[in-house]
């Protein structure tokens, strides 16, 4: 007992004379008696001393003597925790009190339990950090799709509690095209946008929970205040949304909104779905407008490209990117001059999009002057057939107005009469 105990006293529960066999340094500081003729009234006037002040009315109860024998009269043992606060320093200790077979007697015990308590504290505080951990999306710090799922099932208990008294809003959101951009440039790059996405969202809705619930999907469910401001703040976001289109600055989002109605919402998922609908509308109108705009001189072709030959050009473009190791990627369409360019190309030379037609004549605004014979001497082999195309070394002009040097190795795809059909190649810059 004395190997497992700081303190123990020896205490005749009847007349109160007690005595320390084992001697504990906190007590000893606090100049807590070692022996006396009354153990309860004596540790009752100590015990504000050395007891916590928010302990001391627990440790006066379980030092009154009719209480002692409450505790230990269905039971030999009894156990209880409290704090003993000296010199400014606070540590818990267990108090065991311990009948004796003649029943006469009781052994007090105290046990410096500080260490358990704070290593208890640390587990508990690192359970609620891996479950909080398991709430937030890793990549973007909002929280995921359990966190979702937690919170719409609170938010469906109070639909059936609070009825029409209680209103939210949710707003879906959509990353366009972040699949294109995993293909083409790369995950690191998509995992940025993904980012930037989040931050823009946050930034636009502040005091309202946002979750990733998939890889290009947020969720803003709005309540109280931000509820009202719902269709002010979507609009805000479509309009940085909107500019970040119009300058490449950022990622593009396609937004939806609904809001509880409680006549015809029975659940969140009524409004969810509504919201989702929204959103894959505003999807459709950001594509519809990519097609009007994204294909460069579309009308002054006579052909327009089918949709399965721009397929099968995505596919090839696809896996030229894999293979390329780096550089700028073109494939084009010879039959009906249709091209697909690098994304990189296109922020860094500020072309108007990453579809074209005529590409020659678009790219050929870039090219420096003194380098233009070189240039068209390299079209003119293609138009002629030469499956061999050597590389060549031109400067080209940069959204910025400076020039880089550009080493092109190309190829021509023939088809089976042996005319020319696709022509792509790599641009390196120098």
């Amino acid at each position: 007992m004395a190997k497992h105990f700081d303190s123990v006293y020896y205490v005749d529960i009847e007349s109160g004379h007690y005595t320390e066999f084992v001697p504990m340094q906190i007590l000893k500081e606090a100049g807590i008696p070692r022996q006396g003729e009354d153990f309860f009234r004596e540790t009752q006037e100590n015990a504000s001393k050395c007891v916590h002040p928010s302990d001391l009315k627990l440790v006066m109860s379980i030092h009154d003597r009719e209480n002692m024998k409450k505790h230990l009269s269905d039971s030999y043992f009894y156990s209880v925790v409290y704090r003993l606060l000296v010199n400014g320093m606070t540590t818990h200790v267990r108090h065991v009190e311990i009948l004796c077979e003649d029943k006469k007697h009781v052994i007090c015990c105290l046990e410096n339990i500080e260490g358990e308590v704070r290593l208890r504290k640390q587990h508990e505080l690192e359970l609620q950090s891996a479950r909080r951990m398991a709430r937030l999306d890793e990549l973007t710090g909002v929280r995921n799709k359990n966190a979702f799922m937690e919170y719409i099932a609170t938010l469906d208990d109070k639909i059936r509690t609070e009825g029409k008294n209680f209103s939210f809003g949710i707003v879906m959101c959509d990353i366009n095209d972040l699949k294109l951009m995993n293909d083409t440039r790369g995950h690191s790059f998509g995992d940025e946008a993904i980012q930037r996405t989040g931050r823009m969202i946050c930034g636009t809705f502040r005091k309202s929970p946002v979750f990733r619930i998939g890889g290009d999907e947020f969720v803003v469910i709005a309540e109280g205040e931000e509820t009202d401001q719902l269709q002010e703040l979507t609009e805000r976001l479509k309009e940085e949304s909107a500019a970040n289109k119009r300058t490449r600055s950022g990622p593009v989002v396609a937004i939806g909104m609904a809001v509880f109605d409680p006549d015809t919402d029975h659940n969140v998922d009524d409004v969810y779905k509504r919201a989702d609908g929204a959103m894959y509308e505003h999807k459709k109108v950001l594509k519809a407008a990519r097609s009007r705009g994204c294909f460069v001189e579309t009308d002054r072709h006579k052909t327009p490209i089918t949709d399965e030959r721009k397929r099968l050009l995505d596919g090839m473009f696809g896996a030229l990117t894999t293979i390329s190791g780096g550089g700028y990627v073109y494939l084009n369409d010879l039959r009906y001059d249709f091209s697909r360019w690098s994304l990189p190309l296109v922020d860094d030379f500020g072309i108007e999009s990453e579809y074209m037609y005529r590409a020659d004549k678009v790219w050929a605004e870039h090219i420096h002057p003194d380098d233009m014979e070189v240039y068209k001497g390299a079209v003119e082999e293609i138009l002629n057939g030469n499956g061999e195309i050597r590389p060549i070394r031109y400067r080209a002009r940069r959204s910025d107005g400076s020039y880089v040097t550009l080493a092109t190795r190309g190829f021509v795809l023939s088809d089976s009469n042996g005319d020319p059909e696709y022509f792509g190649g790599i641009m390196i810059p120098q």
